[in-house]
């Protein structure tokens, strides 16, 4: 999405000319830190800038994916305190530090573990179990993460990383793609952590879909940067087969960010409003936009990008593994339940 302002376009570039794209394990701690310092925080959802929250995340994504993974979980983490405990200390759950906290969100489930905490004290907790898929768990400073109480009600509790109770396991990411991010499990034995708003706050509020529409903005993003190289190669070649293929991309990715744009002036409208709709219509654009970019510029392009080119090979690697952050079917069949109810009719 173009319309990022320039002076952030500028910062953005002065912040990460020196990090070395694309990052890996060992390069992605520093760059995030240094992100997280320049731009501490960005617009919140729903304030009236939603659009330009979503720019910058699509700025980030086209050079980085495992950095704006890192970076948008922080980004959403300060919009979940802003929106479930605006007035709430969360700081005396974890010491004074020179640098600003990274903070994580690590909502996802599994089936084969969950975290758990049977007694509290006010809104302070011991958390216990497995959490799959923390990315960032070895540089995050705080993390969100989902739990349960002894009834089975869902809470969200901050946790102060680098306390005895906190243990980073190596298990849980095998991938290839977004293998920077280390999403591995971390365990949790009678951790301190600190509960933010009420039960079943995370996913009842307004901002839960703010935040998963966020996320497509971000595939879209990458999707862009590469349908770029397409665009580049097919001002280069008079192949009627490649420029049928950046036809293909450009059809998808305007679509989408018409649809991402949609979106965010309608939550800005109205920022209590349900947005599920908006946000699963928003994610399957993107989704839709990020497949065909794929296959465009595989078919278009052929082997050599993928084989010498480093950042487009892993761009390539990682795009498939982030979106999959998409419940795909499962998401398609919600957005038809609302349209059945809506009685959509998709006039102009």
């Amino acid at each position: 999405m173009s319309g990022l302002s320039s002076r952030w376009q500028a910062e953005l570039d002065v912040v990460l000319t020196d990090e070395p794209m694309p990052l890996d394990g060992s390069t992605l701690a520093h760059a995030a830190q240094r992100l997280v310092s320049a731009f501490p925080a960005l617009p919140l959802p729903g304030a009236g800038a939603t659009l330009m929250r979503w720019q910058f995340l699509a700025a980030l994504a086209a050079r980085d994916l495992a950095l704006v993974k890192i970076y948008e979980a922080h980004a959403d983490a300060l919009a979940i305190l802003a929106e479930l405990s605006p007035d709430a200390r969360i700081d005396g759950c974890a010491p004074p530090s020179p640098t600003p906290a990274i903070w994580a969100v690590w909502a996802a489930r599994s089936p084969r573990n969950e975290v758990y905490f049977a007694s509290r004290d006010g809104s302070r907790i011991r958390l216990d179990g497995t959490k799959a898929w923390c990315s960032g768990a070895r540089f995050a400073t705080r993390a969100l993460v989902t739990c349960i109480d002894e009834d089975g009600a869902d809470w969200i509790a901050a946790v102060p990383m680098g306390q005895p109770g906190v243990t980073i396991s190596s298990r849980g990411w095998e991938a290839v793609g977004m293998q920077a991010t280390q999403s591995v499990e971390v365990d949790f034995h009678s951790a301190r952590a600190m509960l933010v708003g009420e039960r079943s706050g995370y996913v009842c509020r307004p901002g839960f879909w703010h935040g998963g529409a966020g996320i497509a903005a971000c595939w879209y993003g990458a999707a862009a940067a590469l349908a770029a190289r397409l665009r580049d190669a097919a001002s280069r070649r008079d192949d009627p087969h490649l420029q049928a293929h950046l036809g293909a991309a450009d059809v998808a990715l305007v679509a989408a960010r018409a649809c991402l744009r949609e979106c965010a002036h309608a939550i800005d409208a109205a920022p209590q409003a349900d947005a599920r709709q908006l946000a699963l219509r928003a994610r399957g654009a993107a989704e839709n936009a990020v497949d065909i970019t794929l296959q465009a510029c595989a078919r278009g392009l052929g082997a050599s990008p993928l084989c010498r080119d480093r950042w487009f090979a892993r761009m390539a690697a990682d795009l498939p593994v982030f979106v999959r952050q998409s419940h795909a079917e499962a998401d398609l069949a919600a957005l038809a339940a609302t349209v059945v109810a809506s009685g959509e009719d998709w006039r102009i």
